[in-house]
């Protein structure tokens, strides 16, 4: 069962999306929240696996509880669930911490299947929000090696680097380098990013 604290300003956006995440039935709300401040507060008492959070609301916005709920309880995953999906916002959602952005128009089983994939420790991003992390060159086949390239992929599958490691029979560190290369080649700051870059351009 998957425990999420649901926090929007509008108490029938709570209700709503209360009802839709209960549908299936592995997913439970264990707690709402009107703003950011009373989700931080409310990790602390009540026990969650994922929080799904608004981001433009009073008191405390959701870039800053999630940074807060981050910092705090790095075991609670953060899902951004707003109306908005501009460039710089997306950035800042995922550089406070946030696991994964979704918009508010998005299919109930499309969310549904996000909040479980961000429970699982995956990167889940709305398809129309995502290149909003990708950098405007990139182009594909940018001088990867055939092993950086497996490790792209893998990465971009939401492998750890230690799983990762396992998989090509390698060490960790050798996996880290093996990323580092692949950011500075595809000109990426971040997984996130790089994965994105890869289901982009990788052919499968």
């Amino acid at each position: 069962m998957i425990r999420v604290l649901v926090v929007d300003d509008h108490s029938m956006v709570r209700e709503g999306l209360a009802s839709v995440l209960a549908a299936d039935g592995d997913i439970v709300v264990s707690a709402t929240a009107a703003n950011g401040a009373e989700a931080v507060a409310l990790v602390g008492t009540t026990e969650v696996d994922v929080v799904v959070m608004d981001v433009s609301m009073p008191v405390m916005d959701g870039i800053a509880a999630t940074r807060a709920v981050r910092a705090e309880h790095p075991s609670i995953r953060v899902l951004v669930l707003t109306s908005f999906g501009d460039r710089d916002q997306v950035r800042r959602a995922i550089t406070a911490g946030a696991t994964g952005y979704q918009l508010k128009d998005a299919e109930p089983a499309d969310l549904r299947s996000a909040v479980r994939s961000v429970a699982e420790g995956h990167t889940p991003l709305d398809a129309r929000v995502a290149g909003a992390l990708l950098p405007d060159a990139a182009t594909p086949g940018n001088g990867l090696s055939a092993r950086e390239e497996e490790v792209l992929r893998l990465v971009a599958n939401g492998l750890a680097n230690k799983q990762v490691a396992t998989a090509l029979g390698i060490s960790e560190r050798t996996v880290k380098a093996h990323l580092g290369n692949v950011f500075r080649h595809i000109g990426v700051a971040d997984r996130t990013s790089a994965a994105l870059w890869a289901r982009d351009h990788l052919r499968s």
